[in-house]
């Protein structure tokens, strides 16, 4: 069994989470920004399907990406310096955040981003929380991802590909904005073979939680990216 969150009351220590499903954590409550804030300050995130109700998650290990470390191929380098895509930031958020959740999933039947969970993001976004990252090509948006910044801590949520490479540019771009801004880490939440080709590795949840508290405690105040911060050429000297 499980706790059920009901009205205010908070969440239970990530170490209570379940190893079987892996970091389940507790069920109900809702989608509030200060609900949403809090789980990620405390590294938990909802993850469920429509028609279920909110499930929180907290698994170890934890999947992370060290912006510094974002690995980039060569082909990825080319289509980098290529300037074939235009990449801007927090121009589309409701556009990126809609396109993942219409986009398949390998072994996954419908989409975990309903229309509350946009809704909720979607405000966080209003309130400077939620970011997105946007490839375009011939001014149309062909790849993105969004997620959340604490402090010096990103949270990756999604992204969606319509063009080969366009959303590994987005995150490479994630990466480099990142790592200028003086972000630490960013959550990945689970392990794939996509991510791990990108850099991320696993880390435990107590090393984990530790690096989370120490980056939430500092960094940027919430706010609107600027458009064009990670659209400059590319240059091999930073998340190389």
């Amino acid at each position: 069994m499980i706790p059920w969150l009901i009205g205010d009351t908070g969440f239970p220590a990530p170490d209570r989470a379940l190893r079987e499903p892996n970091g389940l954590l507790c069920a109900g409550g809702d989608l509030s920004p200060q609900r949403l804030l809090a789980a990620y300050s405390e590294g938990i995130f909802p993850w469920f399907s429509a028609g279920d109700p909110i499930l929180w998650w907290s698994p170890d290990p934890r999947m992370v990406l060290f912006p510094d470390e974002f690995r980039i191929s060569r082909s990825l380098r080319r289509t980098l310096r290529s300037g074939r895509f235009e990449v801007r930031l927090d121009t589309a958020f409701a556009a990126v955040i809609g396109a993942c959740a219409e986009t398949p999933r390998r072994g996954q039947h419908g989409t975990w981003i309903t229309q509350a969970m946009q809704d909720a993001y979607l405000r966080l976004f209003e309130l400077g929380f939620a970011h997105s990252v946007e490839t375009w090509n011939d001014g149309r948006l062909v790849g993105g991802l969004y997620g959340i910044a604490i402090g010096g801590m990103f949270y990756g949520e999604s992204m969606f590909s319509r063009a080969s490479d366009a959303s590994k540019v987005a995150a490479a771009h994630l990466a480099r904005h990142l790592v200028a801004e003086g972000f630490g880490m960013i959550d990945c939440q689970m392990n794939t073979p996509h991510l791990a080709s990108l850099g991320a590795r696993e880390i435990s949840r107590t090393g984990f939680l530790a690096r989370l508290h120490a980056l939430t405690a500092s960094g940027p105040s919430p706010c609107r990216w600027p458009a064009h911060a990670a659209g400059l050429p590319w240059s091999t000297d930073v998340a190389s």
